[in-house]
């Protein structure tokens, strides 16, 4: 059923896609009156809170996050956006890292910084972001059935970067995850647990100004762990007001096969009048200006320790 939601999402996206387009093509930059927004007026900082359910070797996490443009320009912005997170516990028996269920406690950072300019006729808002992210984890009980003992709590950390580029009508965007440090270690007497590196590339569509699907493919890989290989992801965002933005998402690869979670973000400040809040939200060429960059979780995998005894897809054998 999830991939019948999957591809039920992208035909949509792809069925509305042609009329949304003709509609925003027959609108100049002049007649959208993008050209006289003064930039200083609308890019502003922010600062709210976000959460998000368990993923792909994410946690279900929530926290405070904040948006602060540096220098702005006539048609560019320096910025460094900031993140803390809350990550609270696995769902009983259904681990996020794929063995050891992840219990709460942990607090989770992500720092960027980066830059973002539009071209000549402001139809293109292009950008480039890099940053810190950290990740403690700390076990709870396998749900394989295997009794652990000498639960740990690990950290993680991971250096990440970001290309994006995006119009009225699409979205593009690059990004790496590289893990440093410590990549590889032992949370239980059982299971270890390996940060991935990742790379991948998502293209978007605004269905609406306020409503944008989106699909993705992203390559992964941890030798440990015995993770190399591909998946795919989509994405439906929608942005129910100004500033607060609600997310579904569901992702497939043979390291954690089907998963769906789902967000929100609620941002407060930005633009100075409620007018001009609400004219950008019809703009997503400049309200990009200000949004928070993707991507910003440490993702860790787990297996069993090289001291283990592997049997069937259960593992036992234990390190005191």
């Amino acid at each position: 059923m999830q991939r019948q939601f999957t591809a039920g999402l992208l035909g949509a996206a792809a069925f509305l896609a042609p009329l949304s387009a003709s509609a925003q093509e027959n609108s100049s930059a002049e007649d959208l009156g993008v050209m006289s927004i003064s930039l200083k007026d609308v890019v502003k900082p922010t600062l709210g809170f976000q959460g998000a359910l368990q993923g792909a070797g994410t946690p279900n996490q929530a926290g405070v996050g904040g948006f602060l443009p540096l220098s702005v320009g006539d048609n560019s912005v320096w910025f460094v956006d900031a993140l803390v997170n809350a990550n609270f516990a696995d769902r009983e028996g259904d681990s996020s890292i794929i063995n050891t269920d992840v219990a709460g406690g942990a607090v989770s950072t992500s720092t960027r910084v980066g830059y973002r300019w539009l071209n000549g006729d402001r139809s293109w808002m292009f950008g480039l972001n890099a940053g810190y992210d950290s990740r403690p984890i700390t076990s709870g009980d396998a749900d394989t059935g295997v009794n652990v003992s000498n639960k740990r709590t690990a950290f993680f950390q991971q250096l990440a970067f970001n290309a994006e580029a995006l119009s009225n009508s699409w979205t593009f965007n690059g990004y790496g995850l590289i893990p440093v440090g410590d990549v590889e270690q032992k949370l239980n007497s059982v299971y270890q647990g390996g940060a991935l590196n990742t790379y991948g590339f998502d293209a978007g569509y605004f269905i609406t100004p306020v409503l944008k699907a989106s699909a993705g493919y992203y390559y992964q890989h941890r030798d440990q762990e015995g993770v190399d290989g591909s998946g795919v992801l989509g994405r439906l965002a929608y942005e129910m007001t100004s500033g607060v933005t609600a997310g579904v998402n569901i992702s497939y690869d043979e390291a954690f096969d089907t998963r769906v979670s789902a967000d929100i973000k609620v941002r407060f400040g930005g633009a100075s009048t409620t007018a001009k809040r609400k004219a950008i939200q019809q703009l997503p060429v400049i309200n990009a200006l200000t949004s928070t960059p993707s991507n910003r979780d440490v993702r860790v995998h787990d297996d069993f320790t090289s001291s283990g005894t592997k049997v069937g897809w259960k593992y036992a054998g234990y390190i005191n």
